[in-house]
């Protein structure tokens, strides 16, 4: 292949449901190659599999890269050069070529019922054929074009009998090919399946449709997910029998996201038990079941790509968080690794909390704004943004953020557990009543620290014994946000009336 041909990569998802974590990080990755090599990234629609498809799902799939930030070059949306996107819109495209191939022999039609299917399967079985397979030996006594007179083949053509057409895998010959991750594969021809290429119905398989597609499409790099390594060698075989070899794509094959204990594939149950979103926006399936999204979930599209980004690939750096402009930068295939990447649902936190501490002051307020007012809670602005920036570094999520910030807005609570473990003496409430008097008295710019020295002097306590008390009256937190922060918060009147409230509690 040309060194200098253009990158051109696509993202082909079926619309057989929603987009997932896996699908996530396979469009990622290609969308950060394209766009360091300057070249395009392009969503392809396979919706060959009729059976299997679900209204609505490319709808989602275009929304949910939106949401992303995974901008497509081309698209079914906006076209290209393709003009056409969507697989069932190429059938023409399909058939020319696949006529080809029959007329050079190197594929075949399948009169085959599912019944004989399943009888060769039975017989392959019984004579300790361990993966029973249509391939150059048992097609020798099946129902075909290629043991078939050509004079009966026809008649069946034409008495409209069903039949598939199979590519002819060649009789000894190996597959080699090459994988930018995993270097050289050797696949024996023994270990290959003649592979449906027409359907019954007249419409392509995945295997054909793609093939076709990324060579039409000058697609130069593969970029998919490892569960496609086993069928590369008929991708490969059919670029060389349809003579396109010489514009073969590199292939790219992605290491799994493992369980979080490190053994199997991540399923959509695991991250059901972990309470983690595995689409990226809600999802109604056609049976009625609900599915919460990343982006209802409160993550940021950021963190997610940056997540599932260092889930198989690795800078080479000690860096962690990257903006999508800097994984551009930094991205390169060759560090890309073999193993499976294990899920971690407490670093997909942790870089939700990274972004969002990142994010501008006037948005994030802008957000939290949204969370409270939806539970009816109107704070002032200027002291609202004070204290986010103090809550905010210590959260994962903007309603984690709203709802420290919310606790300081409502009446306190008082836990007797809490009262008990305070031991609240005497002497200790005296020093209270008497911060209240300064707080009453003082002007508004009042100085927390001074009056809890001067209260706990006063009556022989330490400044740090009597802090959390009045944080506990204020608020019923016995940690929390910095005492002057939370005075101003709520402000001087709001402050008086819960410390009253408290010492009137306490002298019961």
């Amino acid at each position: 292949m040309n060194k200098e041909k253009r990158v051109r990569v696509r993202f082909a998802p079926s619309p057989t449901g929603p987009l997932h974590l896996g699908g996530i990080r396979t469009a990622l990755y290609n969308y950060l190659f394209a766009k360091k090599e300057k070249g395009d990234f392009i969503l392809r629609i396979e919706d060959t599999d009729q059976a299997r498809y679900v209204p609505g799902a490319e709808k989602y799939i275009l929304e949910a890269l939106e949401w992303l930030g995974l901008k497509t070059d081309e698209d079914p949306v906006q076209g290209g050069p393709s003009k056409t996107y969507r697989q069932s819109e190429r059938v023409e495209i399909y058939q020319k070529e696949i006529k080809r191939l029959l007329e050079s022999g190197d594929a075949y039609y399948a009169f085959d019922t599912p019944e004989e299917l399943e009888k060769m399967r039975e017989r392959l079985l019984s004579a300790k054929v361990i993966s029973p397979k249509y391939n150059t030996i048992s097609r020798e006594f099946m129902k075909n074009s290629l043991v078939m007179p050509k004079e009966e083949v026809e008649k069946l053509i034409a008495k409209g009998t069903p039949y598939v057409i199979r590519l002819k895998t060649p009789h000894k010959k190996n597959i080699n090919f090459f994988d930018e991750v995993r270097g050289w594969i050797k696949v024996d021809y023994t270990e290959m399946e003649d592979k449906v290429l027409i359907k019954s119905d007249g419409i392509p398989t995945y295997h054909f449709a793609n093939v076709v597609d990324d060579y039409m499409m000058k697609i130069s790099h593969v970029i998919r997910g490892e569960e496609w390594l086993p069928s590369t060698p008929v991708h490969v075989l059919l670029y060389e029998v349809l003579g396109w070899k010489n514009e073969m794509p590199k292939f790219i094959h992605l290491p799994v996201i493992l369980k979080p204990c490190g053994k199997g594939k991540l399923s959509k149950r695991d991250t059901d038990q972990l309470g983690f979103p595995v689409f990226p926006l809600n999802w109604i399936s056609p049976e009625g079941d609900f599915s919460k999204g990343l982006k209802e979930s409160d993550y940021l599209p950021e963190a997610i790509l940056n997540f599932l980004a260092l889930m198989g690939w690795n800078p080479g750096t000690s860096q962690e968080v990257f903006s999508l402009e800097q994984l551009i930068e930094n991205f390169s295939l060759k560090k890309i690794g073999k193993s499976g990447a294990k899920f971690n649902i407490e670093k997909a936190k942790w870089f939700n909390s990274q972004h969002m501490n990142n994010l501008p002051s006037e948005y994030v307020l802008e957000r939290v704004e949204k969370v409270l007012s939806e539970k009816k809670i109107y704070p002032q602005k200027i002291a609202l943004q004070k204290i986010i920036k103090e809550v905010i570094s210590r959260n994962n999520f903007f309603d984690e953020v709203a709802n420290e910030i919310e606790i300081y807005l409502t009446s306190p609570i008082y836990k007797k557990e809490d009262l008990e473990k305070f031991k609240i003496t005497d002497e200790g409430l005296s020093a209270l009543k008497y911060f209240l008097e300064k707080l009453k008295n003082d002007s508004e710019n009042f100085d927390v620290k001074n009056a809890l020295v001067n209260a706990a002097e006063k009556f022989l306590l330490k400044s740090t014994a009597l802090m959390p008390l009045v944080r506990y009256a204020i608020s019923a937190q016995r940690k929390g946000i910095e005492l002057s922060l939370v005075l101003d918060f709520i402000g001087k009147k709001t402050s008086i009336d819960r410390i009253e409230s408290f010492i009137k509690l306490n002298e019961k």
